[in-house]
């Protein structure tokens, strides 16, 4: 978690973003993406060849993605009704930074939040990557 901060950080005052891997809720690594948004200081859109070359990968035996991360540099780490909307009900997590707090939501046809996400909790202390649980 301690270098998607840093990331954050780094980015701003532009959304950073990227695709979490991991298996079972648990996040296991990263890779971060350009954020080809029109405006990446107010919204992020991942790079779509980075994300298809990891669907790629992950249908041939590479690691799964489990979700996606961006950073909200001068916002909270709730989703925003743009995050909303851009969000597929996959069941994916969503982990929201700032640079100092994170948030983590599954994206859900008929979430609690913009009807869109239900919140998980993170574990950030475990020893095997980050956990996110229902």
């Amino acid at each position: 978690m301690k270098d998607l901060q840093q990331l954050a950080c780094q980015m701003a005052p532009e959304e950073a973003c990227g695709l979490l891997f991991g298996d079972n809720g648990t996040v296991s690594s990263f890779k971060t993406t350009k954020n080809v948004a029109e405006n990446p200081l107010h919204h992020f859109e991942i790079n779509p060849s980075d994300l298809i070359a990891a669907e790629r990968a992950m249908r041939d035996g590479g690691p799964t993605i489990i979700g996606y991360f961006h950073s909200h540099p001068s916002g909270s780490v709730s989703p925003s009704k743009t995050d909303a909307v851009m969000a597929a009900s996959d069941g994916r997590i969503w982990l929201i930074i700032d640079g100092q707090q994170a948030a983590a939501w599954r994206a859900v046809q008929k979430g609690e939040i913009y009807g869109r996400f239900n919140p998980i909790t993170l574990d950030c202390h475990s020893t095997n990557g980050q956990t996110a649980d229902n």
